[in-house]
């Protein structure tokens, strides 16, 4: 197991209780290079607070995306492409749709913390899973993360 994904999954949960929007991208073979450069370069040891830090509601990075390659917090504020899915239930919104979009483009994983309701979406492969428990969280994570 990789040791940054506890820290991650506890972010997400406070994220979740808090209902702060976050959308976070973990690489897999492909080091998303090209996205990572449309955002603020950060190269940091993964934690809860630094995590925490980066989506704070008026922090100017908590808009954008957060990429975690090689374990490491590679970049936040990335922009990501949007997924033109029509499927796509009507009142997810943007940071779902990028989720989706960077799944359906790259072998990348992508979570997302609604800032409306405060439900966990895991994104993999072009699929979503919705209003996840922290604890399938960390094994779609693990599984994600052993099967690269």
């Amino acid at each position: 197991m990789s040791f940054y994904i506890k820290p991650l999954v506890r972010a997400c949960e406070d994220f979740s209780k808090s209902k702060t929007g976050a959308l976070i991208v973990i690489t897999r073979r492909s080091e998303l290079l090209d996205y990572v450069q449309t955002g603020e370069l950060i190269n940091a040891v993964i934690s809860k607070q630094l995590l925490k830090s980066v989506f704070f509601k008026n922090s100017p990075l908590h808009d954008g995306a957060l990429i975690i390659s090689q374990s490491k917090i590679k970049a936040a504020g990335c922009i990501l492409p949007v997924s033109q899915n029509m499927e796509l239930p009507k009142q997810l919104g943007l940071r779902h749709r990028a989720a989706l979009g960077i799944t359906e483009a790259t072998d990348a994983m992508a979570i997302v913390v609604s800032e409306e309701t405060g439900r966990i979406s895991f994104f993999n492969a072009g699929k979503g899973l919705y209003n996840i428990k922290s604890e399938e969280l960390e094994k779609r994570l693990e599984e994600g993360v052993v099967n690269n």
